[in-house]
């Protein structure tokens, strides 16, 4: 979807594919005729922008062919999709049964990780449409922050600068100019925006940038102002924003709380669990860790990085941090001029919801992903965007 921004420029909102379990090609393509082409239908589009999440075999086959490349760029023109951002984070079994600390291997220090995203630069490349030269990839905070010492930070840093290099050289090829973003995330070694500010400014190179991920960010109790300000001021870019929605109990020392909270723990993801105290932030990695005894304090809300519909925030005693959300989105594209033209809704979790809240097969998942796509849509004319056709 594409919107007008009263200064000209146009923003893009998009789904993330991450829901759709894929690791290969064909279970691609198997995306876009199943879920992404419904979703679009549903909303009464023409064009719907997905955010495409490629994992290691499926990327690789299309960098190596590049008849498989030009193929799916004819299958999404065919269903009326189009792909200006790749979520790069994940790099394989994102649908498998327990995910939990895999999704950050290989990290920033494995050569894997930069081959891979230096892949999908390619690949994006090939995939942009023709009136867009600007692409963007999202990918993990470095590493999870634990074995991470020096030297792994140092050999991180340095194949940031060389994936750097090369998006130079593919804008030079191709005309297309591809950004990668590093997301915050809670338990990694970037785990608020602030800390993404050292490492992007060692870096030194305006193709590295951050993905604000609006869930994390809530989680991490930041205050988007404060955060979008700091990195304004650090002049560090925001490349995209994932829009999203964490968990949130005002009064988690509250048996009928924790009940409710015990729900949505759950054994496939990781849901680090935060809350903010007058000596400073603590978390557990994990929800249940929390919930066990006296792990966490509770004698203020907890937060937990659990992707909730933007839409349909959980039952009392429970609620979501849409409004979060709400005020980053005013801060990104509600001033003069957008902070990043790339937005992507990405609630991967449906799947994880407590068993009366998941959609039962592919048309009550497809309903959903539309109504928050409209809610986000909503929030974006609120702001005086204009949807183009």
């Amino acid at each position: 979807m594409r919107f007008r921004h009263p200064d000209g420029s146009t923003v893009h909102l998009a789904y993330c594919t991450n829901v759709h379990p894929a690791e290969t090609l064909d279970g691609v393509l198997a995306q876009l005729r199943d879920h992404c082409e419904p979703v679009r239908r549903r909303l009464g589009r023409d064009r719907l922008g997905i955010g495409l999440w490629l994992a290691k075999d499926a990327a690789r086959a299309l960098v190596t062919d590049p008849a498989a490349l030009r193929g799916l760029r004819c299958e999404l023109e065919r269903r009326g999709l189009e792909v200006v951002t790749l979520n790069g984070f994940p790099y394989e079994g994102f649908g498998a049964e327990e995910v939990k600390y895999r999704v950050y291997t290989p990290d920033w220090a494995d050569p894997e990780r930069l081959e891979h995203t230096a892949a999908l630069a390619r690949v994006l490349a090939g995939l942009l449409p023709e009136d867009v030269t600007e692409g963007s990839i999202s990918t993990l905070p470095l590493a999870w922050r634990t074995a991470y010492d020096d030297e792994r930070a140092e050999t991180a840093r340095t194949a940031l600068r060389t994936l750097a290099e090369r998006l130079d050289a593919l804008e030079e090829l191709t005309g297309r100019s591809i950004r990668v973003a590093l997301e915050p995330e809670p338990g990694c070694v970037v785990e608020t925006t602030r800390d993404a500010i050292a490492p992007l400014t060692a870096v030194g190179h305006d193709r590295m940038g951050i993905c604000v991920d609006t869930c994390h960010l809530a989680t991490s109790f930041e205050d988007p102002g404060t955060a979008l300000d700091d990195l304004a001021r650090a002049g560090v870019p925001v490349v995209k924003s994932q829009l999203s929605a964490a968990l949130h109990a005002e009064q988690p020392h509250l048996p009928e709380v924790r009940e409710a909270l015990a729900a949505f723990a759950e054994p496939r993801f990781l849901h680090q669990t935060r809350t903010a105290t007058a000596a400073g932030l603590r978390g557990t990695d994990d929800l249940d860790e929390a919930l066990a005894g006296d792990a966490l304090p509770d004698a203020g809300p907890w937060r937990s990085h659990f992707h909730v519909p933007l839409h349909a925030a959980p039952a009392a005693p429970l609620t979501s941090t849409l409004p979060v959300l709400t005020s980053a989105l005013t801060r990104l594209v509600g001033g003069p001029h957008p902070l990043t033209r790339h937005l992507e809704v990405e609630t991967y979790t449906w799947q994880a919801l407590p068993p009366e809240l998941r959609p039962r097969g592919r048309a009550q998942l497809a309903d959903g992903i539309a109504a928050e796509l409209t809610l986000a849509r909503d929030l974006l004319t609120d702001l005086g965007l204009k949807e183009l056709p």
